[in-house]
């Protein structure tokens, strides 16, 4: 296939628009379902890019979940336990447990579920038949990746009435080193990102805590790769092989640590009994429990355990989340990983990661504050390492 017309591209009325090789030759994928478009395109791309390096840098089946060109999460195939099965909705999936690569899946789907509602898939392995379970039962846009089972496939066509956008891609496929794009009529040229992200480059420990465990390293590369693909301004915390909060594209850093912050803590708080064991009503679709857990969790747009609220979502009223037992549970979170595509220029992002249980950093250094950060951070007691490379991405 040497160009595939698209239907349009960021728009509606943004036509024609098509996806080609500039030097002619065929594209690196095969369309086995669906029409995808512009922006599945841009998604598929930039998140088989990430898993394909995660797989590489750790050695271990990796899956991304994007959406408008940022992944909500990233997570490599490790084991969940059963609390953490029910958090993420696949506590009735037999076989998770013989599948890597559909562990993987579980937790970056299962992250940030609000975020990941119409999501785009990409996973670094040939997809298998429990992967594909579980893909089936979520809202999603499309997959990619570079195979499927037979079986696997099967199931996935029958998603969306059979038009599913499922997507094959040749993992030997390597691209020019020069990449091109055009803005406002003007092409941009530059050499692409292929810095290789890897324990090396967390040598640099400037703090008193020089203390860098393997699982450290592990959440700190994975949190790292999945900057690489975010749009910046990027801040990522990682846990347990998974990325547990991104905030992206925003223009201040403490935004960023902010909302990336925010996040992780709804992810932990996911996790409590509490929450594990509300009384959802039998006919409450998934997406709509995520949203009442959100709810529940972080008290925004509606109360859901009030009354003439709570009939709607649960079979009896569940006792109110307190702030108080919320931050109680949150000191228990430790040993999270954070890492940010540029320099922290200002201590108030250390002062906020504390708080969602950080004790180990990775950031490129280079701030004028670099001393008052590495203050803050020995004040805690955490390790941070200069990465000295910038992973902007735009």
């Amino acid at each position: 296939m040497k160009e595939f017309e698209l239907k349009y591209g960021c728009n509606p009325n943004q036509k024609p628009a098509k996806i080609y090789m500039n030097d002619g030759s065929d594209l690196p994928i095969k369309i086995l379902s669906g029409r995808p478009g512009y922006i599945n395109f841009l998604d598929a791309f930039n998140s088989w890019q990430l898993v394909k390096e995660l797989k590489e840098a750790l050695g271990m089946p990796a899956v991304t979940s994007f959406k408008h060109v940022s992944p909500t999460s990233a997570a490599v195939g490790i084991p969940l336990s059963d609390d953490l099965k029910k958090a993420c909705f696949v506590d009735d999936i037999e076989g998770l447990d013989d599948s890597p690569l559909a562990c993987a899946y579980a937790r970056a789907r299962g992250t940030d579920r609000m975020c990941s509602f119409g999501d785009w898939v990409a996973l670094s392995d040939v997809c298998d038949v429990t992967t594909a379970q579980m893909v089936k039962r979520e809202v999603s846009d499309g997959i990619i990746a570079p195979g499927y089972e037979p079986e696997a496939l099967e199931i996935l066509k029958q998603k969306r009435k059979g038009n599913y956008n499922i997507v094959e891609i040749d993992p030997d496929y390597v691209p020019e080193v020069q990449e091109r794009k055009q803005v406002f009529g003007i092409t941009f040229e530059q050499g692409r990102n292929n810095f290789k992200i890897n324990r090396e480059l967390l040598a640099d420990i400037v703090t008193k805590n020089k203390d860098l465990p393997d699982s450290a390293v592990r959440d700190l590369i994975v949190a790292l790769i999945t900057l690489k693909y975010t749009q910046s301004n990027s801040v990522c915390y990682a846990v347990d092989g998974q990325a547990i909060g991104v905030g992206a594209g925003q223009q201040s850093r403490i935004h960023c640590t902010r909302l990336a912050g925010s996040k992780a803590d709804t992810w932990f708080l996911r996790q409590h009994e509490k929450v594990l064991n509300l009384p959802f009503r039998k006919d409450l679709g998934r997406p709509d429990r995520d949203n009442v857990i959100d709810g529940y969790i972080n008290q925004n747009e509606e109360d859901v355990c009030a009354d003439g609220n709570w009939q709607k979502y649960f079979t009896e009223q569940p006792a109110p989340f307190t702030a108080e037992e919320q931050r109680a549970f949150l000191k228990t979170r430790q040993n999270v990983a954070l890492g940010s595509d540029a320099f922290f220029p200002f201590s108030d992002n250390i002062e906020r990661a504390y708080r969602s249980g950080v004790k180990y950093i990775a950031e490129p250094g280079g701030s004028i504050r670099d001393d008052a950060v590495i203050e803050c951070c020995d004040k805690y007691g955490m390790t941070m390492c200069f990465t000295h490379m910038r992973l902007f991405h735009h």
